[in-house]
């Protein structure tokens, strides 16, 4: 089992990112709350989630242990896959997720593409003690601001980003050119994170 990697951090999209240690570029699959607090650094240390499937070996990485444990947590619910746990950790911080679990808050849970009322009160209902022993809302991470010139970059690493999350291009660009006509300084991050909650 493979606890962390830590390296050089060679490549980076808000949906994955390849570190490189002893001559080896592992890719991982990483949450917009792991983008935001590794953007801008040249080594980094993930911890690590090996999902390994008969058609696929695929790693996850986090910035923190705790948003680790919080993903582990979130597929042991029924009806949550890695993937959807992905989500679920870039369309929330860990606080806003522990705070709605914690407060029975279905309504912001199923505001994440790819999860219904009956999944939204599994999580609440399973996770809720287990979200309060884990303290985990106490641990907000915030990225530095990334100030993000109108251009074309931005926009394509979103819809790039989006795609690798599942979404077809097409409609998915055309919600990120509005998102970045209304606020232009948006940073690619919080690009996605507005796109995930509008595209349906």
């Amino acid at each position: 089992m493979i606890e962390y990697i830590k390296g050089e951090l060679t490549e980076l999209t808000p949906a994955l990112a390849v570190v490189e240690a002893a001559g080896v570029g592992y890719g991982l699959n990483i949450s917009l709350n792991t983008y935001t607090a590794i953007q801008g650094h040249k080594d980094v240390k993930l911890y690590v989630y090996e999902s390994i499937r008969e058609d696929a070996h695929l790693l996850y990485g986090f910035a923190s242990k705790k948003e680790r444990e919080l993903f582990m947590l979130l597929i042991s619910v029924s009806g949550v896959g890695p993937g959807t746990a992905r989500m679920v950790l870039s369309s929330l911080t860990p606080a806003e997720l522990c705070n709605s679990i914690s407060t029975g808050n279905e309504r912001v849970i199923k505001g994440v593409k790819g999860i219904g009322l009956k999944t939204a009160q599994r999580i609440i209902v399973d996770l809720r003690d287990k979200i309060v022993a884990l303290g985990i809302a106490a641990e907000i991470p915030v990225g530095g601001s990334v100030e993000a010139p109108v251009n074309n970059q931005v926009k394509d690493e979103a819809v790039a980003a989006l795609t690798m999350l599942g979404f077809a291009p097409a409609p998915t660009q055309k919600v990120v050119v509005k998102i970045l006509q209304d606020a232009p300084d948006t940073p690619v991050e919080q690009v996605v994170k507005l796109a995930l909650k509008q595209i349906k």
